[in-house]
């Protein structure tokens, strides 16, 4: 039999160390050259040397590429998808050390003659010996070797179970490549004859509170929206401040209003959201003069469970409206007590409406190419453009002011949960039972509490809810865009399997190594036998 690469733990550990070296930041040269170098890795394998085709590289975007990687037994037609990805975030907050926050064996060590400058935990685990520190070592890399080494396995044992391996660009920012990779997942089935029976990644097991240790499992990942807003009032020199109103002023109310409001927590299976905060506010004078600001921007992050993009729309509104009648109410008030007539009374609009508005009155032809000459800004981002195309709309329509715009800005990440679905059911006591033989204790989370591309599988809405982001985001279409359409052709449950770690996104992110190179495969073989078994049950 062929002997596997990456069938040890010190094979795993060589296999991890390398792809992390291959430092891959998000909207870098090394994201974009990092899929090339995992295709020539797995070329090594005698399957794909036989069956060069079934490894593919696939266009994301920017310059940016997914790679699939198919394992296809002759008898079956079952199909897992191990999906991943392989950029990381920035590595600024390593200082004088960043030159290696991509080499974890070097940066483990190095830690050691600094050790006192580490926060306790982060110490505590140094010097246990059982963490391997750097950029990329849990967040999640580490998924990616442990799918590799899947593959490799099954393609020498020739498992009855057909595997794809999807790894993807741009999952720390937009998730471009798994909103790529879906219509690539349909195109792969429809080929091949495939019948995908569940999506399954590895990112990490998050600690759930300082000093925890306890290993998760997710069987569901939380979404997450980005409600925002143009606050747009009337200018004015500050000599004469009543004969305006500042952008800020209106803003205020509503941050106020959202800022860890009820109205959009969720609880689902005894989990919740976190409550949502402003993740930006600005104003968008450019340069400082005595005219007041009178234009405004802000973006709040919305975590979900059960609400879609249309619902999130109508309670967004409410606030809004709620937070404006309180805004006028202040400055009816105010207006009485310097007895002046005022400007007006603050509206609510959504962005559809505006741009409705807008069409009418300068032409479709002219707006259209007022969006084009904001979307290709080469420095603004998706979030930065909506927000700039509803303030050109505004300026072109001042006639609607004072307002609040309510748009949505990307990313949009859809709520997914499989923990009903009879097989994750299965695959739970699955992999509980694999990892009591090393005396670990899973715990099952019914929503992993970060961002995840398992979002854009297992779409099940199928009414009107994304038709409300269609139309309020400035950007869709363009350069942003989900493919609802293809998202429900993948019908199948979803599960999250990784390795332990802590810290991730911090200069401390660490690797248990123990649960990386020897629990996690283990339970990860053991995982895919017991479907492979399930599947020659049932041929």
């Amino acid at each position: 039999m062929e002997k596997l690469l990456w069938g040890t733990p010190a094979s795993l550990r060589s296999l991890l160390c390398e792809l992390v070296s291959w430092e891959s930041r998000t909207l870098t040269e090394g994201e974009k050259e990092f899929p090339f170098k995992v295709k020539e890795k797995l070329q090594k394998l005698d399957y794909f040397q036989q069956r060069p085709s079934f490894l593919a590289l696939h266009e994301a975007d920017s310059e940016r590429n997914l790679l699939l990687a198919l394992y296809e037994h002759p008898e079956a037609v079952d199909t897992i998808v191990l999906i991943s990805h392989f950029d990381t975030v920035q590595t600024e907050e390593y200082g004088d050390l960043e030159d290696l926050a991509c080499r974890p064996e070097e940066l483990t060590q190095k830690l050691f003659e600094r050790k006192h400058e580490l926060p306790d935990e982060a110490r505590l685990d140094l010097e246990s010996g059982k963490y391997l520190f750097g950029r990329g070592t849990m967040d999640m890399k580490m998924g990616l070797a442990l799918h590799m080494a899947l593959l490799e396995k099954a393609s020498i044992e020739q498992w009855p179970l057909n595997l794809v391996l999807l790894t993807v660009p741009d999952e720390e920012v937009n998730s471009a490549g798994m909103r790529t990779a879906v219509g690539e997942l349909v195109k792969l089935r429809d080929r091949h004859g495939l019948s995908y029976k569940m999506f399954f990644n590895s990112e990490p097991a998050f600690s759930q509170k300082p000093g925890d240790e306890k290993h998760y499992l997710y069987s569901g990942t939380m979404g997450k929206i980005m409600p925002a807003a143009l606050f747009y009032g009337k200018e004015t020199h500050v000599g004469e401040p009543l004969k305006g109103m500042t952008a800020n002023f209106i803003a205020s109310f509503l941050t106020q209003a959202m800022e860890w409001s009820a109205l959009f927590h969720e609880n689902d299976l005894g989990e919740n959201t976190p409550l949502p905060v402003s993740l930006q506010q600005k104003d968008l004078k450019m340069q400082y003069s005595t005219q007041t600001p009178y234009r405004a921007t802000a973006l709040y992050n919305i975590f979900l469970m059960k609400r879609n993009a249309a619902e999130i729309m109508e309670l967004f509104e409410q606030t809004a409206k709620q937070a404006a009648a309180i805004c006028n109410t202040a400055y009816a008030e105010l207006c009485k007590r310097e007895k002046i007539e005022g400007i007006g009374e603050v509206r609510v609009l959504r962005f559809e409406q505006l741009l409705a508005y807008a069409e009418i009155k300068r032409g479709s032809e002219y707006v259209g190419q007022l969006k084009e000459e904001i979307l290709s800004h080469p420095l603004w981002d998706e979030r930065e453009k909506s927000l700039r195309i509803a303030d050109k709309l505004m300026i072109q329509c001042h006639e609607l002011a004072p307002a609040i715009v309510l748009l949505f800005a990307p990313p949009y990440y859809p709520a997914v949960n499989s923990s009903e679905d009879p097989l994750i059911v299965e695959c739970v006591t699955t992999v509980k039972e694999a990892a009591a033989q090393f005396g670990v204790e899973v715990d099952q989370i019914h929503y992993f509490n970060g961002l995840c591309d398992l979002s854009y599988v297992n779409c099940k809405d199928t009414g009107n809810g994304w038709s409300s982001y269609e139309r309020n985001t400035p950007v869709w279409g363009k350069t942003y865009s989900i493919p609802f359409e293809d998202m429900l052709e993948l019908q199948a449950p979803v599960l999250n399997v990784g390795p332990f770690g802590k810290d991730a996104h911090q200069y401390t992110e660490r690797l248990h190594m123990d649960s990386a190179f020897v629990h996690t495969p283990y339970m990860l073989e053991a995982l895919m036998k017991s479907l492979s078994k399930k599947v020659v049950e049932t041929v």
